[in-house]
């Protein structure tokens, strides 16, 4: 794994904060995400925790973005309720942030250690969804 790392977009981990402080509420919705959008628009989203397994807000923030017609995302962070901070994605998120752009940066760290790296740098040596795919012809 590389050791890159970028400017880390505070803006963002406050935007993710803020929700998880204000919006998240018992068991059902426990972590909030952000994502900045290319066009510098911040998408904010909760996790849909349940016991069938719900989606992760990484993966909400995904769906609201599209709703919101932001197609592509720059760089994404996970916040936990309670004051935990930010919090890396799972595999399930990392192999879905990759596929669906591949060039992402996730924000990552503790307290004054967060940092901003590619996904790539997560998933090592990864399977590209997308490369495997048939041209639909």
């Amino acid at each position: 794994m590389t050791a890159q790392t970028h400017d880390v977009d505070h803006e963002l981990i406050r935007a993710a904060a803020h929700v998880a402080r204000t919006r998240c509420r018992g068991d059902n919705h426990t972590m909030a995400a952000a994502a900045r959008a290319r066009d510098g628009r911040i998408v904010t989203a909760l996790n849909a925790y349940h016991f069938t397994g719900g989606p992760c807000a990484e993966l909400v923030v995904i769906g609201a973005a599209a709703a919101q017609g932001a197609y592509e995302l720059d760089t994404i962070v996970a916040v936990g309720d309670r004051d935990r901070g930010v919090v890396p994605p799972c595999g399930r998120c990392r192999q879905a942030l990759l596929d669906y752009f591949p060039a992402i940066e996730v924000i990552v760290g503790e307290g004054d250690r967060v940092r901003s790296v590619p996904i790539t740098d997560l998933l090592p040596e990864s399977y590209v969804w997308g490369a495997h795919q048939l041209d639909a012809e």
